[in-house]
């Protein structure tokens, strides 16, 4: 797909004409990585963060929320209940958290291998090269770190960089890619001052990435941050991409036609847009990846990165049993095992 079909797509309002697109993504989905649904358990293990995202509601400088890190044997039990949910994999997600030190969370993760044989990803942020390496070694499979969006003036904008530590997203995809990771990354849609330009440049990024998975979703500010009170200007609306459900539609659809083998999520994200359809929407334009929570709810609701997030109220069981029963009647079936990207013999490296 070339740039300027990805631009036509973008801008494109006609539902006549959107229906090419699904089903474009929907046949290159069941093509390159089949009908089944893989199920990745998240487990939210901390809300501290050291950043000042300008978007998110657990960034350093929200001092409206209480803090939270979950102990070694809490995270555990949870992924005893992935196992009992028939989950292949455990996503351990947090703030930029430096409480989680690097022998803890590698041990963690030892355990979690050893008791329940569930692939482990890791989404923890920007951190040192002796951490992620010591991660790997201890079992790690997968690292997710979205870099929101390719514009290096419109990612310094939102994510200021910690003192003396300039943020370079791109080299630690690369640096993860070489040791031997699984690597997923995704972007934001909708930011103010984000233009389709800059859009297609991310989804152009994917492909060149070569990411495992791909996470997109709408973006979604936290009332009590800059952004959500107003603090970035949008761009004209003939230049400004919208933070709305279709837009992320277009974007999961064409990260399929970009990316055909890699993972990609219906997100939380899309499910807070649109709680009846949301997830099956985003399903059967090209996604084949969700994300039931494993959090128990004492902690779920304080990892508020946005408002209103969906399915805060559930239990673990409740959450995966409303995923499936939402995936048998789209005439899918939950994937078993880790579900790892499907590499075809002509994308494998030389």
């Amino acid at each position: 797909m070339n740039r300027p079909e990805i631009l036509r797509w973008l801008r494109e309002g006609r539902p006549s004409d959107l229906k090419t697109l699904w089903s474009r993504a929907d046949a290159a989905r069941r093509k390159n990585v089949g009908d089944a649904v893989h199920l990745r358990g998240l487990v939210e293990i901390s809300n501290h963060c050291v950043r000042s995202c300008a978007y998110c509601g657990i960034n350093r400088a929200h001092r409206g929320i209480t803090r939270y890190r979950m102990t070694a044997h809490e995270v555990l039990a949870c992924a005893r209940q992935a196992v009992g949910l028939g989950y292949g994999t455990v996503v351990l997600q947090a703030g930029e958290d430096p409480g989680l030190r690097r022998a803890a969370v590698a041990d963690l993760v030892r355990r979690i291998k050893k008791d329940t044989g569930l692939a482990v990803t890791l989404s923890l942020g920007e951190r040192d090269d002796g951490d992620l390496v010591a991660w790997k070694q201890a079992g790690a499979d997968r690292y997710l770190l979205r870099f929101e969006t390719s514009n290096p003036d419109l990612y310094a904008r939102i994510h200021p960089s910690l003192p003396g530590r300039p943020s370079d997203r791109f080299a630690l995809l690369r640096r993860l890619r070489a040791l031997g990771y699984e690597v997923g990354s995704g972007v934001m849609i909708g930011i103010p001052g984000q233009t389709y330009e800059s859009l297609a440049d991310d989804i152009e990024t994917f492909a060149r990435l070569d990411l495992d998975m791909i996470g997109v979703g709408p973006y979604l500010p936290h009332p009590a941050t800059p952004l959500g009170r107003g603090g970035l200007p949008l761009l004209p609306a003939r230049e400004q991409v919208p933070n709305t459900e279709l837009m992320t539609y277009k974007v999961v659809a064409l990260a399929r036609l970009v990316a055909p083998e890699s993972n990609i999520p219906a997100t939380t994200a899309l499910a807070t847009l649109n709680r009846t359809h949301g997830r099956e929407l985003g399903l059967s334009r090209g996604a084949n990846v969700v994300m039931p929570n494993l959090t128990p709810p004492r902690y779920r609701v304080l990892y508020e990165i946005y408002p209103g997030k969906a399915c805060v109220q559930e239990t673990a069981t409740q959450c995966g049993f409303c995923l499936k029963e939402r995936i048998h009647r789209l005439g899918r079936h939950v994937g078993a095992g880790p579900g790892s990207r499907r590499r075809s013999a002509s994308a494998l490296p030389a």
